[in-house]
């Protein structure tokens, strides 16, 4: 239970589904915090055998950890067999975030054709417009601005200046945060020899339940048709989601990704940080794509895949710069070789 000095390990362990080493279930816990700074109110985790170091030494009044570190620690203890997902289950326990009460802001612009739920929170100098629907428990905070014909499914947060386009549909429990713009014009152009032409981008945005979108992340409106993020899925901030992409279930894209325009990404794919994806690709289900990858192909089978150099001595890698220009030569080389060796071999 949870009262004004916190958890008893007892109820955390019923929370993250662990098995509770202590002579002590009425021990309460406060606090939240890293191994290094933790005291004995609060909770910490081990997840990356790299911090091993600090078990010894950490005040922490319980820790979270696999059954093969537990003897490393003589405190109180919570066994799970993932404490990295046992710590994300109770980190909203600890979150001191204050969000704003029920009702709309007298400073909030808000259409007579819009049906808001009794039970939102519409922040200042929000602007909703025409025949928007925001459900229940919804929170839009200070500066948002909603466009006409969007939806906002109950439970879901806009954070502070976040902008939805019109004909935008936002599933349940989902978070979109500060200074993100979805259903903005996707970048459609047709050249004619001398000039581009604007391509008038007539669809929309779907977005599923239990989504949260990243700061300053955009996502384009369908050029015909929809962009679609799927349940599920993780947009960190600074992401750029072009028109008419596709993105299944519990997939997660790191900072500063980008996906052009009608890519299809399957479900419970990782795309790390800085990788760019070309258009009109297929991604396969549960594919992992490494950090600054160019994807310029369709990837039909799952599995992890990688691009770019990684980090090395700027000596050696000025050397391997150096040798990459000279590949194409090398290989034309080495074929002339070989067909000289295949001719003394069958000249015998």
């Amino acid at each position: 239970m949870k009262d004004s000095i916190g958890y008893t390990l007892s109820t955390l362990a019923d929370i993250t589904k662990a098995e509770l080493i202590s002579d002590s279930p009425d021990y309460r816990i406060s606090g939240l915090r890293p191994l290094t700074d933790a005291n004995a109110e609060d909770l910490s985790f081990l997840s990356n055998p790299s911090y091993i170091r600090y078990l010894e030494k950490t005040q922490a009044g319980c820790v979270i950890l696999k059954q093969d570190h537990a003897a490393l620690f003589s405190g109180h203890k919570l066994i799970v067999d993932d404490p990295y997902l046992a710590y994300a289950k109770v980190s909203a326990l600890f979150d001191h975030t204050v969000y704003p009460c029920q009702g709309v802001h007298e400073s909030a612009v808000v259409s007579e054709s819009a049906i808001i739920h009794e039970t939102a929170c519409i922040g200042a100098h929000v602007v909703i417009e025409d025949r928007v629907q925001v459900g229940e428990n919804v929170s839009i905070e200070a500066g948002a601005v909603i466009g006409h014909d969007s939806i906002i499914g109950d439970n879901s947060r806009v954070a502070r200046n976040v902008t939805i386009c019109h004909g935008v549909s936002i599933g349940k429990r989902s978070i979109v945060h500060s200074g993100a713009v979805v259903g903005s014009d996707g970048f459609g152009n047709a050249f004619d020899g001398n000039a581009w032409h604007k391509i008038t981008q007539i669809g929309g945005v779907v977005i599923g339940n239990d989504v949260e979108i990243g700061a300053s992340t955009c996502i384009d409106r369908g050029a015909l048709g929809n962009t679609v993020i799927g349940d599920g899925v993780r947009l960190d901030n600074l992401i750029q989601i072009g028109h008419n992409v596709e993105i299944g279930n519990h997939t997660a894209i790191a900072a500063m990704a980008g996906v052009s325009g009608s890519t299809q990404i399957g479900k419970y794919c990782i795309i790390a940080g800085q990788a760019g994806l070309a258009g009109h690709l297929k991604i396969a289900d549960q594919v992992q794509v490494g950090g600054m990858a160019m994807v310029t192909g369709s990837i039909s089978k799952s599995g992890s895949y990688a691009s770019g150099t990684g980090l090395m001595d700027i000596r050696r890698w000025r050397k391997n710069a150096v040798r990459f220009r000279q590949l194409d030569d090398i290989a034309k080389r080495l074929g002339a070789l070989e067909k000289q060796a295949l001719g003394k071999t069958s000249n015998g």
